[in-house]
């Protein structure tokens, strides 16, 4: 594996064979608005150009370009796995979250400003990589992607997991209407501490995304959560962000896979 320096490699304790990277503008062929490593297809970029990238990233991995699990992302709370994608037909199916128990077969999201959660169990059996914006960790995109874990587990045993967050928009940038505070709170009151009330009296909110996605995982048992320490929308020369660049704004991917 060779990585851009700029790239983002996980700094967790991951077992050995757990493999992941988180891209950024870096090191692509991408012009313009897109420059440089988009790899978003859905987004007006030029099709070679994110055809490229996509296969810089494989290659960069060592992985084959055929094993890396792209989705159409929906904000939803579907959730693929190794049983699904053999019937699967269309290159980019729909979904928010894919996991893996094979090896050399990347799960993939793409971000610009959603979070990005990557987990693996601490015996290096599983992984998956989850597109967590504010939609969908109301929805329990989280917690759905927890329970395949557990689904896969041989009983008795329950897998304990560990989590990396990527980057996404912090709660300085990120101003909510209050039903999206209302969607968590009525979850469960601890939510409340992820909002701030926007000090212009606009009736906003201020969202720490991190903060959700952190109060979701520990309830679920996920005591090891590191990442969630950089902001796409505050640093435009690192990374994309749609919230500041609008519908021009490329794509990052969040990579995990386990090596043979």
């Amino acid at each position: 594996m060779s990585f851009n320096s700029d790239w983002i490699v996980p700094d967790w304790p991951a077992p050995t064979r757990v493999k992941s990277v988180i891209t950024t503008r870096a090191a692509g062929v991408s012009e313009a608005t897109f420059a440089q490593m988009n790899l978003g297809d859905h987004v007006g970029d030029l099709p070679a150009a994110v055809a490229e990238n996509r296969m810089r990233l494989a290659n960069a991995c060592g992985l084959s370009h055929a094993n890396i699990r792209w989705l159409r992302q929906t904000h939803g709370t579907c959730i693929l796995n190794d049983e699904h994608f053999p019937l699967l037909k269309q290159c980019a199916p729909e979904a928010d979250a894919t996991l893996t128990q094979q090896e050399r077969v990347g799960c993939v999201v793409m971000t610009a400003d959603c979070l990005p959660v990557l987990l693996c169990d601490q015996q290096g059996q599983q992984v998956a990589a989850v597109h967590a914006g504010w939609r969908g960790l109301a929805s329990g995109i989280l917690e759905k992607t927890v329970a395949k874990f557990d689904h896969l587990a041989a009983p008795p045993a329950q897998p304990q997991l560990l989590a990396f967050l990527g980057p996404a928009i912090s709660q300085a940038h990120f101003q909510v209407g209050a039903e999206v505070r209302e969607a968590f709170v009525r979850e469960n009151s601890m939510h409340e501490a992820a909002f701030r009330c926007d000090p212009d009296g606009t009736g906003k909110y201020f969202a720490d995304l991190y903060l959700l996605a952190k109060q979701k995982l520990y309830k679920l048992g996920v005591q090891t959560v590191l990442g969630g320490d950089q902001c796409t929308y505050a640093d435009a020369e690192r990374f994309y962000s749609y919230r500041r660049d609008g519908a021009q704004s490329g794509r990052m991917a969040s990579l995990i896979w386990l090596d043979s």
